[in-house]
């Protein structure tokens, strides 16, 4: 008796098995052939805007013309920080009674500072968690500190390893500003980003490998020791879109993942929302601003790092106030530190320059 259905219970298993390995097989074919189909489609841009409510205009970007649906989202880089992971970080607020603009840019608010209007190129690498936390983090060592200086996102990309991620193949953006504090990051000018012209290099692969940590600067006489600048906090700012505005108002651009589905690669200006296709992945940007559009419409104003070739001039807006595609949902920040700014402390002093904490 016990060996019969010690027989039957085995038996069961491997055809339990045997059936989830076909149904694997069949469906294969059918995922190969969905991620090898281009991920600009005519059928999506005429549904787009045929839609009166869609709200945005969809176009065939030349930046992914020739991308495949495959390509597309190995460019998703943006995982999910586990929920237990995020207790470790303060959630920020800011009082009702801070007075906000309607319109609000940070290219305007701050013209001095030439890293926030940037529009840069994250390659063929799914480094977009990092390329959203140095680009805030430049842009808030001038607005804090008055310093122009774009810091390097192949350090991050490649010297924070797992404690980030998977570099090229994805990583967390909370955990990006938490090398920030503790490592710091050197400028672009001592360690600059490997894959700088995007995809159109010779030998560009849809899967780039993550850039090896060297740790050496390109110009032998810089340090990379004395090159690197910190950021004195990490944190989440809370998914109030008041909170989101007062903290860009006040401290400056902040970094934003959300969810991306088939549409948005064909965003070409207007406020987004989500109309048709399916779900490919999370992606991180840079949040720079938020207005209302002709049509009544509130939106938040972020810059991406498709170069300018995609969207508008590199730029997209998205409906606020709804958490479209999660995009309130994760929003990340710290402040920049003076430590380690010898020039700085040279020209005024370290007492002028305290922590932008402080």
């Amino acid at each position: 008796m016990g060996t019969s259905l010690c027989f039957f219970t085995i038996s069961l298993f491997l055809s339990t098995i045997s059936s989830f390995y076909l149904q694997f097989i069949a469906a294969a074919p059918d995922s190969k052939l969905k991620l090898n189909s281009r991920i600009l489609q005519e059928s999506i841009i005429k549904k787009i805007n045929e839609n009166p409510n869609a709200g945005w205009e969809a176009a065939m970007n030349p930046q992914f013309s020739n991308y495949t649906v495959g390509e597309f989202k190995y460019l998703l880089g943006a995982k999910p920080t586990p929920k237990k992971e995020l207790r470790g970080f303060p959630v920020i607020s800011h009082p009702r009674s801070l007075k906000l603009p309607k319109e609000f840019d940070a290219r305007k608010a701050w013209p001095q500072c030439s890293t926030i209007g940037r529009i840069l190129d994250q390659g063929h690498c799914g480094s977009c968690w990092a390329f959203g936390a140095v680009e805030s983090l430049s842009d808030r060592f001038c607005i804090h500190f008055g310093m122009n200086i774009s810091l390097s996102v192949n350090d991050l990309l490649a010297c924070c390893g797992f404690l980030c991620g998977a570099g090229c193949n994805g990583g967390y953006p909370i955990y990006a500003w938490r090398y920030f504090v503790h490592h710091g990051v050197v400028t672009e000018e001592c360690d600059p980003y490997f894959d700088d012209i995007g995809c159109s290099h010779p030998g560009c692969t849809p899967e780039f490998p993550t850039p090896k940590c060297a740790r050496k600067c390109v110009d032998k006489n810089q340090l990379w020791r004395r090159s690197k600048h910190y950021g004195v906090s990490a944190y989440r700012i809370s998914s109030d879109p008041q909170d989101i505005m007062a903290e860009v108002h006040t401290n400056g651009p902040v970094e934003v993942a959300f969810t991306v589905y088939e549409d948005f690669a064909h965003y070409r200006s207007g406020v987004y929302k989500h109309i048709t296709g399916d779900i490919l992945g999370g992606h991180a940007v840079k949040l720079i601003g938020w207005g209302t559009s002709d049509e009544g419409e509130d939106y938040w104003l972020l810059a991406n790092q498709w170069n300018r070739g995609w969207g508008d001039d590199g730029y997209f807006k998205i409906r606020r106030g709804t958490n479209e595609c999660g995009i309130e949902d994760d929003v990340i920040a710290g402040l920049p530190s003076a430590r380690n700014l010898d020039l700085v402390r040279e020209v005024a002093g370290i007492d002028a320059l305290g922590d932008a904490s402080a």
